[in-house]
């Protein structure tokens, strides 16, 4: 099953934006090498902030703005995110099925459901403290299942396929 490009560009920019925890696991330098013009000796411990790197505008043009069009060329744009799952021979193996399953979650959602703000007031993004960066204001919001489902859920010969 593949997702339609657009949502999957939603997810990839959502995880660009707001990153699963914002500084990577630790790694340990296996040679000594160069980064930036410093050198790191064999043994060093590496801390890598994704957080800061997934808003370098040197990197990303309008770091600061929620763009999944971004995503469109895949070639380069998806080579340039940091995501907290790893890569290469010791990427999460469930990298794929998660991918699936939260497009899919995701899709399901705004499909099948209407999603309202409870107040007038904007949504406030800000980020709280911890290792996954919890919103500091608790996202509050109301949903209404569409008239399709409506029809679908209350007609007896389908409730009983589901």
């Amino acid at each position: 099953m593949d997702l339609s490009p657009y949502l999957q560009n939603i997810i990839s920019e959502t995880l660009r934006v707001n990153p699963v925890a914002p500084v990577l696991v630790p790694h340990e330098s296996s040679h000594d090498c160069t980064v930036g013009g410093y050198l790191i000796p064999r043994g060093t411990m590496l801390l890598v902030n994704a957080w800061v790197m997934q808003k370098d505008p040197e990197t990303w043009e309008d770091p600061l703005a929620f763009r999944p069009e971004r995503f469109e060329n895949e070639e380069k744009a998806v080579h340039k995110l940091i995501l907290s799952f790893g890569l290469g021979r010791r990427a999460c193996p469930g990298v794929p099925l998660a991918q699936r399953v939260v497009g899919l979650t995701l899709g399901t959602l705004t499909q099948y459901f209407e999603w309202t703000r409870m107040s007038e007031e904007e949504i406030d993004m800000t980020e709280g403290r911890g290792i996954t960066m919890p919103k500091l204001v608790r996202l509050e919001a109301m949903c209404k299942a569409r008239a399709v489902i409506t029809r679908i859920y209350s007609s007896p010969s389908l409730c009983s396929l589901v």
